[in-house]
């Protein structure tokens, strides 16, 4: 006959038939600490009886704490679905949209927290257990212990009894999982590729598209707005070009800055095969120059640091690294597509031009992979 010992009366004892149906869940609770050496000290609720006005008065903080959470949960839905997001200069509304998400979001879950400590530290019965631990197999009986005591735990949690938490909680939480689900959802709404009343994608649609410039083609000019020719890029040489329209350089603009590079004759050669073998830049280079986006590909960080030896561009800030004479391929780092080329000519001036605007899109984009 297996016996245990109690320890604090220094007896042995038969263990409990955890089939009586006169056993509560937690008088089972309490055999399995014996059984696993587990002194239960102290087990007591913290309030003089079940409904009291202090009891009530908890139940209600902890209550709204997740009311809280659920408005500023509501909140941040709204201000994720309409509130003006684009980007304008000056003084607009859209400079809100970032800091409304960011603080309702941070408030919302500081709100969560606070409640779920609330409701241990304020609702949940006091309880000092001493156990020694030990490694054994689990038993049938051990595992019924094991369920019994998870249901208990469930029991003493009081959402049964307490209506008010209940609702609290569900009206609380059911915004939240909504606001988890937003972002991932949101983003796949609407295509960005497909815009509405037959527009241009603004994915296509940087400062060099000619349509800026009353259907001529844009000019590459230096950040002062001068223009930019052929012999004023040394070989081997780099410099950064912007849209010669209004604003061209600035941030209205921001995703048009450019790198065009002077490409040695060799290397020159093998860029123009290789982009002539390709789809997307085929023609897009004059002479032995070519130029491609300053916008990197995985965080929109500038790509700008140009070695001529190797002709590779690296991207300072996650050390993202594209190959320029094989189409700006990316061959280290975390990047993985490569930088949109920019197809340029000479007018009749002799100044550099943009034949067209970007036949790809700017930047990191997540709608489509290489």
């Amino acid at each position: 006959m297996t016996v245990t010992k109690d320890d604090r009366h220094g007896s042995e004892r038969k263990p409990l038939d955890l089939s009586d149906p006169r056993l509560s869940r937690f008088d089972i609770v309490k055999e399995g600490a014996r059984r696993d050496d587990i002194e239960i000290v102290t087990y007591e609720s913290q309030f003089a009886g079940p409904n009291t006005k202090a009891e009530k008065r908890v139940e209600r903080a902890i209550a709204l704490l997740f009311l809280l959470a659920g408005l500023l949960g509501l909140v941040f839905l709204v201000a994720y679905i309409w509130w003006p997001w684009e980007f304008g200069l000056g003084h607009q509304t859209s400079d809100y949209y970032t800091p409304i998400l960011g603080i309702s979001l941070g408030l919302a879950l500081l709100a969560v927290g606070f409640g779920i400590l609330s409701w241990a530290k304020k609702l949940l019965p006091h309880e000092v257990s001493i156990q020694d631990r030990h490694e054994a197999m689990s038993t049938d009986e051990d595992r019924q212990i094991t369920g019994q005591t998870m249901l208990f735990t469930v029991d003493e949690l009081g959402v049964q009894r307490r209506p008010l938490l209940k609702g609290a909680v569900a009206l609380g939480l059911a915004p939240l999982g909504l606001v988890a689900a937003a972002p991932l959802v949101g983003g796949l709404i609407k295509s960005p590729h497909k815009p509405d009343r037959g527009e241009k994608s603004p994915l296509y649609n940087t400062g060099f598209n000619a349509d800026l410039n009353q259907g001529k083609p844009v000019r590459l000019t230096r950040e002062d707005g001068t223009g930019v020719r052929p012999e004023d890029v040394s070989v081997g040489g780099q410099i950064t070009v912007f849209p010669g329209i209004p604003g061209g350089a600035t941030n209205e603009f921001a995703d048009s800055p450019t790198l065009l590079i002077h490409l040695r004759a060799g290397d020159a050669e093998v860029a123009r095969k290789a982009s002539e073998n390709d789809e997307h830049n085929k023609g897009a280079m004059w002479g032995n120059y070519v130029a491609f986006s300053k916008i990197c590909t995985h965080a929109g960080c500038p790509a700008s640091l140009y070695e001529q030896q190797t002709n590779r561009l690296l991207c300072p800030c996650h050390q993202s690294q594209f190959l320029i004479t094989e189409n700006a391929r990316p061959i280290f780092g975390p990047a993985s597509r490569r930088l949109p080329m920019l197809p340029i000519t000479v007018d009749d001036e002799g100044f550099l031009v943009a034949a067209s605007d970007y036949r790809e899109t700017i930047g990191p984009d997540f709608w489509e992979r290489p």
